[in-house]
């Protein structure tokens, strides 16, 4: 069996036997594992082991990848900062966008989403640790940005996304994530991802709801 193999197979596991301690329903949390600075070779290594979504930061380095690998089956995911000079590229590529923050940034994808494919899955991403080097919409404009993201016809709102500052305190990353689904269950539009929780506090955000956990070192191993 392969170490990518292996560590996928601890990896779910940890995460349905967080399921269980926090009182979630048996695969409610969906695992993205953040293929980044990882050859297509890993990735394929991953696909081959049953993984299907993916996390990419870098637009070049991910087209190069998804064109490389040409897997049908794979679910992309843009997690990066998302830059008005490549939205077209973007729409095209990426099954999902997590780091909209901009009504111009929704726009400017659902125009340039490509008419034969379907509506381009995007999550809103909120800074909820107030960060000035953090990107992210403030928590009081989001109603706003969530007012104007479900009129767009080529755009799906699936949900939120955050990336709270660094935390090693358990107790203190469950709040950080406890902030974001608040603000889920608040909003008047019915949301069906919360795309929290990376490998050092994914068990924090299982316990606040997370749908989706982004997972890169866990399963690829440490980056040289």
């Amino acid at each position: 069996m392969s170490e990518v193999r292996e560590r996928l197979e601890r990896v779910d596991e940890t995460i349905r036997a967080c399921e269980s301690r926090y009182g979630r329903d048996p695969g409610s949390v969906a695992l993205m594992v953040v293929s980044k600075h990882q050859p297509a070779e890993a990735v394929r290594e991953a696909l081959s082991a049953g993984q299907r979504a993916f996390g990419e930061n870098y637009l070049k380095e991910a087209k190069t990848k998804i064109e490389a690998l040409a897997e049908p089956t794979a679910v992309w995911h843009f997690i990066g900062t998302v830059q008005s000079n490549k939205t077209a590229e973007i729409a095209a590529l990426f099954d999902w966008v997590h780091t909209v923050d901009r009504e111009k940034l929704a726009r400017r994808l659902s125009e340039q989403r490509p008419a034969g494919r379907p509506p381009l899955n995007v999550c809103l991403q909120v800074n909820t640790s107030g960060e000035k080097t953090k990107s992210g919409i403030a928590p009081s404009a989001l109603p706003a940005l969530i007012e104007a993201v479900v009129e767009l016809p080529r755009l799906k709102l699936r949900g939120l996304m955050a990336l709270p500052a660094p935390e090693t305190v358990f107790e203190r990353q469950r709040r950080a994530f406890a902030q974001l689904a608040k603000l889920a269950a608040e909003s008047t539009v019915s949301f069906d991802t919360l795309s929290i929780g990376t490998s050092g506090d994914f068990e924090a955000a299982i316990a606040e709801g997370s749908t989706m956990v982004r997972i890169g070192t866990a399963v690829f191993g440490p980056r040289a």
